[in-house]
């Protein structure tokens, strides 16, 4: 199959990925809860929700080194089993340490999914499609993470607060196991050639000076930890200045439905703007609403400010996978990625730390106001990331020079 020519796949891959995510979008916070009523403290939380993200760092850039050497597509199933069953293990659990190890296994199996999927998306889409491709990827993440913590919140509470949350973990752990469903016709049909034929492995450090990773890189690492910071955070602020639970719960919902929305529209933002201006003008956006979110507005106020910010932090993580992808070296794009999830994780380690002590210090708004920051700098990495050289398909002016019979294609 050649690249780009059939879109069956990328659909049946976004299901599974949204199975997938919604999965471990319930599973964490159930986590939580059947953590807690086993006896956990906040430190023990911490450890079980740190190995999730810890363990992962290790396998990453190996699994992304056997990927650039062989198929991606058996990644996918491993990951989905892998997730279900940290879910479902970590239900029957009945020991604090224990929930830590499948923890760990969850966060294995998820990592194990994006490597393979978004390894498949790069191989099997033409130069030009690779940006809304990842685009209607990351859609699948956006369902999971607006459906995940819902269901999750719906199942658990009352009085049996163990066994509420035992039952979430076995239901999570059922959906991701649904995702298989969706996976049995996804092939990997770009060639492996021999690992003569692909010469030694590119190391790491090489990709890391290949102009354009870095960004790529830095600019997902501060989205994410914009989006699990704020997920976090708006809660107590809410709590702060009196906003309800079940409002807070909508206004997040709006911010991941504006994501979906931002992402939908990729292929018109990118011939208008071109991809290195897009990715600076929406986390310029993004660091100014963050900081708005410190001042005390009405809610009314705040749902805009959020459906907006949504929006523009939906363009980083997909437009950070072409960036890595199209600068990585020939060999390599599968270890770039993995590179990519490393920073990921370690912004999801480092970014909530780094935002409680902040707010320890300066009260719960100023997380937002670091954020802000941090994306004003990703702001200026983006303006200095490169595009692909001009008149290629996948640029700007390529696709403007295209016509509109490429645009047409797309719109198809």
């Amino acid at each position: 199959m050649a690249p780009g020519r059939n879109r069956g796949w990328l659909l049946r891959l976004v299901i599974a990925f949204s199975f997938a995510q919604g999965a471990v979008s319930m599973a964490r916070p159930a986590v939580s809860y059947r953590a807690l009523a086993l006896g956990a403290d906040e430190r023990a939380i911490g450890v079980i929700a740190g190995v999730y993200a810890l363990l992962p760092l290790f396998a990453a850039v190996p699994l992304g080194r056997r990927t650039d050497h062989g198929r991606c597509a058996p990644l996918l199933p491993v990951g989905v089993v892998l997730i279900a069953g940290g879910c479902a293990l970590s239900g029957i659990a009945g020991s604090l340490w224990a929930m830590a190890v499948w923890s760990g296994v969850m966060g294995l199996g998820h990592l194990c999914f994006v490597i393979g999927a978004q390894s498949l998306v790069a191989r099997q889409s033409a130069p030009h499609e690779q940006d809304r491709n990842f685009g209607h990827f990351t859609i699948g993440a956006s369902l999971g993470q607006l459906v995940g913590p819902v269901a999750a919140g719906a199942l658990i509470g009352g009085q049996d607060m163990a066994g509420t949350s035992a039952l979430a973990l076995l239901v999570a752990g059922a959906g991701a196991a649904v995702a298989v469903t969706s996976l049995w016709r996804i092939e990997d049909r770009t060639a492996v050639k021999s690992r003569t034929e692909q010469g030694d492995r590119v190391p790491v450090g090489r990709i890391l000076r290949a102009r354009g990773v870095p960004a790529g890189i830095f600019i997902s690492l501060a989205v994410l930890s914009a989006t699990d910071i704020l997920t976090a955070y708006l809660p107590v602020v809410g709590e702060h200045r009196g906003i309800a639970p079940s409002v807070i719960g909508l206004l997040l919902s709006l911010r991941a439905a504006a994501t979906i929305a931002c992402r939908l529209v990729l292929t018109p933002l990118l011939r208008l703007l071109g991809r290195a201006m897009l990715l600076t003008v929406t986390c310029l956006l993004a660091a100014v609403l963050c900081a708005g979110i410190a001042l005390p507005v009405p809610v009314w106020a705040l749902a805009l400010m959020l459906a907006v910010l949504g929006f523009c932090l939906g363009v980083g993580q997909p437009l950070s996978m072409t960036t890595v992808v199209q600068a990585a070296p020939d060999g390599a794009r599968s270890t770039a990625l993995a590179l990519r999830l490393t920073g990921n994780r370690l912004g999801q380690v480092a970014a909530p730390a780094t935002a409680g002590l902040v707010a320890g210090v300066a009260g719960v708004a100023a997380p937002f106001v670091m954020l802000g920051a941090l994306l004003l700098l990703s702001a200026g990495v983006a303006l200095r990331s490169p595009e692909r050289p001009a008149g290629e398909p996948g640029t700007a002016s390529g696709i403007r020079r295209s016509g509109a019979a490429v645009g047409r294609k797309e719109d198809a």
